[in-house]
């Protein structure tokens, strides 16, 4: 049974003890933008989760989750982390979240400098591996990031200490995950995993990437008030967007960036901004991830996983 629940800051569901909060798209990805800066990213190692930047990341929420990343640069150390959070603060920062750790003492501890300091949320996404590794912080919401299992899910009833859950699954795993019981509170990000290509997709793509606002914005519903740090200090857009550098924290002021022309127009990339979107009915309900169009297609505005792209939505019925 899935029960529809509204709520202020995004749209949640409850089935059968979980609540759904999101579905292949960030939590944030609900929320109004008004073209300042809300949230970092920040990688704290290479990382060691299951996908790696060489082999490709075909996970719709992998900003939020653990990968491992090639270095460029020497790793950035406390003194530096501080510095972006004190600025950060000054910017009226919301939220940091805290991914791809090397080791789970060294996560542990930069939690717990940031949360002395910065008076926002503080996420840290952890994976179910690691969790009893994890001495408690006072005040970090910790995100538990599993891969899709019977097994996993129960251990996952055990943790109902966890601010959500993150769950990598197939689309056809995400609906048998709608039919488990599983008693926990906290909440719950399905991380739908894609395939190579369209030609390999087996579910219907838009119901996972409709949203329920269907009215004109701005901003790229994902990209818009997002940064991400990489260890090496390099900011990008998104954690996955790693070509597309905006700047270094070594070098640049964080509340500069939103002027940067750069990144406002990752920030400004709604559908009205690509070419084969802006002509679809659609356009204002759909939600993709730009992090995944660009690794199949090559192209920051490409369409692979489009089910509507060849249809003449203008053509006349004869």
């Amino acid at each position: 049974m899935v029960i529809g629940v509204g709520g202020s800051d995004h749209w949640k569901f409850s089935t059968n003890g979980l609540k759904i909060a999101t579905v292949a798209k960030p939590p944030w990805s609900h929320k109004p933008h008004d073209g300042k800066l809300e949230r970092i990213i920040l990688s704290l190692g290479r990382g060691k989760g299951k996908f790696s930047e060489l082999h490709g990341i075909p996970r719709s929420l992998g900003c939020i989750g653990n990968n491992r990343f090639i270095l460029r640069d020497e790793k950035i150390g406390m003194e530096e982390i501080e510095k972006v959070v004190k600025e950060f603060t000054r910017v009226g920062g919301q939220e940091i979240y805290l991914v791809n750790y090397d080791e789970v003492e060294e996560l542990g501890e930069i939690s717990r400098h940031i949360l002395a300091s910065f008076p926002g949320d503080v996420f840290a996404t952890i994976r179910i591996e690691d969790i009893d590794a994890l001495e408690p912080v006072e005040g970090l919401k910790v995100i538990v990031e599993m891969e899709y299992s019977e097994d996993a899910l129960s251990e996952l009833k055990h943790l109902k200490w966890a601010h959500g859950a993150l769950i990598m699954a197939k689309y056809k795993e995400y609906t048998e995950l709608l039919q488990q019981k599983v008693e926990f509170p906290g909440e719950v990000y399905v991380d739908i995993l894609f395939p190579g290509s369209l030609k390999k997709v087996d579910f219907n793509l838009f119901e996972v990437k409709k949203l329920l606002s269907s009215s004109p914005n701005r901003y790229h519903s994902c990209l818009a008030g997002t940064i991400s740090i990489a260890a090496d200090g390099y900011i990008t857009p998104c954690p996955l967007l790693r070509n597309f550098v905006v700047g270094n924290i070594r070098r640049d002021k964080l509340w500069y960036l939103p002027r940067k022309k750069v990144l406002n127009q990752f920030w400004t990339l709604t559908k009205e901004n690509i070419p084969l979107c802006r002509s679809c009915p659609f356009k204002y309900t759909c939600h993709d991830c730009r992090a995944l169009e660009y690794q199949a297609s090559g192209e920051i505005c490409g369409m692979e996983y489009c089910e509507f792209l060849g249809i003449n939505f203008n053509q006349t019925p004869e």
